[in-house]
């Protein structure tokens, strides 16, 4: 044998030693499970079939797998469908990065298992984000609601970033920090905590009331604002009002947003929500219009907050 031939058997031969441990490692899985639905980051003894199982999905879409050995991941229950293999991977880094942060508020830039899966959940986020079909539509949002049932803050109606710095606060008191030494400078994870919960204080009233009660379980209550005395004449009380209507306009259009999965809304239409307990008839067609010819008087976090459910002039 020459040693081109000896060569070439050698790695062919080797090529197909790994094939066979890795179709052994998802013939065990399967006989102990029933199917062949591997998370990505799976380990099944020490050997990586849920990445293999992705390397053999590639390798078919490429048109490069031998017959039989489709034939033979077929015979198992291989789910050969790319889009939900994909979500598998990427659901998987969503999961590391987790398990490392406390939440999947993650900023765009974050990474984990070598996939950019702070851009990917902001794709996801927005309307159609989890796909066309309603069915699996729901069933990922499932699966990432079992990771972090925050998953999609917008739904609840503030931003991932008031997630991010919600959940940094939560975990620098849970090692022990006091709120009074949470001040401007103090960060978790790159973020400034203590800037934002400054900003909170103050802006205590703009707060939604799932906002107010998740910070009064922390222990943080709103700045204590020096009284200052009317204008000549009196002043216009009605900024408490205004706050609520845009609370209650905002919740409207996540819900209309979660259902129908877009954001063109129709002028004469009416969301029917319910607020506290109590429903509201809100002319929600007519809320988002009124707001968008006068966006300028619109405050950071309410734009911030319209932007996040895929209001595109926000």
């Amino acid at each position: 044998m020459t040693a081109a031939k000896r060569i070439t058997y050698r790695v062919i031969n080797t090529e197909r030693q790994d094939w066979l441990r890795g179709y052994d490692a998802a013939s065990r899985y399967r006989e102990r499970t029933g199917d062949l639905e591997v998370p990505y980051e799976h380990l099944e003894g020490a050997y990586p079939l849920g990445r293999w199982l992705s390397d053999q999905r590639r390798t078919w879409r490429a048109g490069q797998m031998p017959s039989k050995r489709a034939d033979d991941l077929d015979a198992l229950g291989i789910v050969w469908d790319t889009a939900d293999a994909q979500f598998a991977e990427n659901l998987a880094a969503a999961r590391t990065n987790f398990a490392e942060a406390g939440t999947l508020a993650a900023p765009r830039h974050a990474t984990a298992l070598d996939k950019p899966v702070g851009q990917w959940l902001t794709n996801i986020r927005r309307p159609g984000g989890l796909g066309k079909d309603p069915k699996r539509a729901k069933q990922r949002a499932e699966e990432l609601a079992a990771v972090d049932p925050d998953w999609n803050p917008a739904s609840l109606g503030w931003t991932v970033d008031w997630q991010r710095h919600y959940v940094g606060l939560a975990a620098l008191l849970k090692d022990g920090a006091l709120l009074t030494g949470i001040v401007p400078g103090v960060t978790w994870r790159g973020d400034d905590i203590g800037r934002w919960l400054t900003r909170q204080r103050r802006d205590y009233g703009q707060l939604n009331t799932e906002q107010q009660k998740r910070l009064a379980t922390l222990g943080v209550q709103p700045a204590v604002q020096a009284r200052k005395a009317p204008p000549v004449g009196g002043a216009k009380a009605g900024s408490v009002r205004g706050a609520e209507a845009f609370t209650r306009g905002l919740a409207a259009l996540a819900q209309y947003v979660e259902r129908e999965q877009r954001t063109v809304i129709p002028r004469q239409h009416t969301e029917r929500i319910t607020v506290d307990g109590h429903e509201h008839e809100a002319r929600l067609g007519v809320w988002v219009s009124n707001h968008k010819s006068r966006r300028d008087k619109l405050n950071e976090q309410q734009l911030a907050q319209l932007a996040a459910l895929g209001i595109d002039w926000a």
